[in-house]
């Protein structure tokens, strides 16, 4: 018994990321993308850059769905790599929302600053929504369908933490609607009507 918890114990270390072993472990973002994440950078190249990142400023909310996130993932902040976080900022305009989505490798942290936000997810047997205002901290856990929607009269801001530094993100309306299954199939599998799928196709960008 002592020798498989050896076993495990060596198996939990060696596993572990770059982040662990050293200080830090700046990504060298030149090289590839692993499933641990990017490889470090030389330290003698690392700059107090790598840690600082100036862009949290208002997003473009003019899009489809009125929102802006701006990044601060691994790839906009290397100073995150390997240290299992990251984070963003929400801008949503006046009827803005982020359409029911999950991160697959991440929980998330919503910290309200601006505006009215309702905000929820959905597991296999239950629903959990709330309407948010400044002050108000609310936590998605990874990988369950979650949802932003501006509920208020103005603008809303909201800043998210990440689990990961590149937490992604699995936008359900894009998956259905963004690719190139027949339409029939998609009404078939989803109960929508066959025109209605057909719009909406069209409106992110799908075929078939």
């Amino acid at each position: 018994m002592k020798m498989i918890y050896t076993l495990f114990l060596f198996a939990l270390l060696s596993s572990a990321c770059h982040a662990f072993v050293n200080d830090f472990c700046v990504a060298n973002l030149k090289g590839p993308d692993g499933p641990s994440g990017y490889e470090c950078k030389q330290p003698n190249t690392v700059t107090v850059d790598d840690f600082v990142f100036s862009g949290f400023v208002a997003g473009n909310t003019s899009g489809i769905f009125n929102a802006a996130v701006t990044p601060a993932f691994v790839t906009e902040l290397p100073g995150v790599n390997g240290l299992g976080l990251s984070a963003a900022r929400l801008d949503l305009a006046k009827g803005g929302f982020v359409p029911v989505h999950s991160h697959t490798a991440s929980s998330e942290i919503m910290i309200m600053v601006k505006g009215e936000i309702t905000a929820g997810f959905i597991t296999p047997s239950a629903a959990y929504q709330k309407t948010l205002k400044p002050g108000d901290v609310m936590v998605f856990p990874q990988g369950l369908l979650h949802f932003q929607v501006n509920s208020g009269k103005g603008k809303a801001t909201a800043f998210l933490a990440f689990s990961n530094p590149s937490p992604g993100a699995q936008l359900l309306d894009l998956l259905l609607f963004g690719n190139n299954l027949p339409s029939e199939l998609i009404s078939q599998t989803t109960l929508l009507d066959y025109e209605q799928v057909k719009k909406l196709k069209a409106r992110f960008g799908g075929r078939g």
